[in-house]
């Protein structure tokens, strides 16, 4: 039984945009008994190709609803121009809709009705430690990721699920949408892309891997970014323009679709290796990203790298006055030299609290470093 974080407002009409496969259609039949509201699939071609001609069939559709019933509308970005009728049927007829969506993309190209003022917009993802309960396994999770649909499946099951997520993506979400003239360096870039999750962007060196401009490669992970698959983690600086002249970093939302994108499902993940330990930062920084979004925070998240190009993992910003220097560690016991590093670097962060985060199972002080269990941490940060 899953534990959804997220708490929808059923006062009014609402967007959920997610990733293909995060279970945005599953979380809905939590809210809304199927047999009482009006269920759009727009994954069905057929009803896709009929609203694509005539997006004013959605009034025929919904003629029989009285006012303050619910329509489901699901990836409503197939249809764009359906939301200038979505937009009249909500002022006219009073109804109220459910809209999900996998991309924003050609909602925004096509420079569709956003329903500005008359939907709440929410975000979904993979499912988070606490939703997953006691079907919580770490070890799991950083083989294989926590899409709601591999949760049934066995090891060997995941993996083929996984591979096929890729298949999918570049079919129904890049070709079908028209994203990219040449899918090929598309397909390079994705690869080069998760074998590269989480490190610092040098995009001359994907251009050269890939065979395109700097310029393309900077657009596919626009692509990426706005077919929600990952999110761009910028550097620190006090100084917004600073910031904007460094190179991010990227991340995928998923582990176990980062391991299948780099080629790498078939090895394990050994504690004390640095694979795992990249495996872990990920997986952390995801829960962080996603506790964030799902509470609806106005935070931010960013890395820092300081003149002696000393990397440290984290920046949460809740405030100008209230940061959090974030250092995370797949090791079961904690480092004191590298605490006091830590404890260094993150003192020269103006309103700071320093955190180095782990699977030490004892929490600790360590002068002004709180040296937190991983769960403990994230529990921390909503208080």
């Amino acid at each position: 039984m899953i534990k959804w974080t997220l708490r929808v407002s059923k006062e009014g009409s609402f967007f959920i945009f997610g990733a293909r496969g995060t279970g945005k259609s599953t979380y809905l039949r939590t809210l809304f008994d199927p047999e009482e509201v009006l269920w759009l699939d727009l994954l069905d071609a057929d009803l896709e190709a009929r609203l694509s001609r005539q997006p004013s069939l959605l009034r025929d559709l919904t003629a029989h609803l009285r006012a303050g019933q619910w329509v489901v509308i699901d990836e409503v970005q197939k249809v764009p121009k359906l939301l200038s009728v979505v937009h009249l049927l909500i002022r006219e007829a009073k109804l109220k809709f459910a809209l999900t969506g996998s991309s924003a993309r050609k909602l925004k190209r096509e420079g569709a009705d956003l329903l500005a003022g008359r939907a709440n917009w929410y975000s979904f993802f993979p499912l988070t430690h606490l939703e997953l309960g006691e079907g919580f396994s770490l070890d799991q999770v950083l083989h294989f990721g926590s899409l709601p649909e591999t949760l049934a499946l066995t090891e060997t099951e995941k993996v083929r699920y996984l591979r096929s997520y890729r298949q999918t993506y570049l079919k129904e979400e890049v070709l079908q949408e028209q994203l990219v003239r040449r899918v090929q360096p598309f397909r390079e870039f994705l690869t080069l892309a998760a074998v590269q999750n989480g490190q610092i962007l040098n995009y001359a060196k994907f251009a050269r891997e890939v065979g395109a401009s700097i310029v393309t490669v900077q657009s596919y992970f626009k692509i990426l970014e706005d077919t929600l698959v990952g999110f761009l983690l910028n550097p620190f600086h006090e100084s917004v323009r600073k910031r904007q002249r460094n190179a991010p970093k990227f991340y995928f939302f998923d582990l176990g679709v980062t391991r299948a994108l780099s080629q790498s499902q078939e090895s394990r993940l050994m504690p004390g290796t640095g694979a795992y330990g990249k495996a872990f930062e990920h997986f952390v920084i995801l829960e962080i990203h996603r506790w964030i979004h799902l509470h609806e925070k106005d935070w931010s998240l960013s890395y820092l790298m300081t003149q002696a190009e000393v990397e440290i993992d984290l920046i949460i910003e809740k405030s100008k006055r209230d940061r959090w220097v974030v250092e995370i560690k797949s090791t079961d016991r904690v480092d004191e030299v590298e605490v006091r590093k830590l404890e260094r670097i993150g003192s020269d962060v103006l309103h700071s609290k320093i955190f180095y985060v782990s699977k030490d199972p004892i929490e600790r002080r360590m002068g002004s470093v709180h040296c937190l269990p991983w769960e403990r941490f994230l529990r921390v940060l909503g208080e």
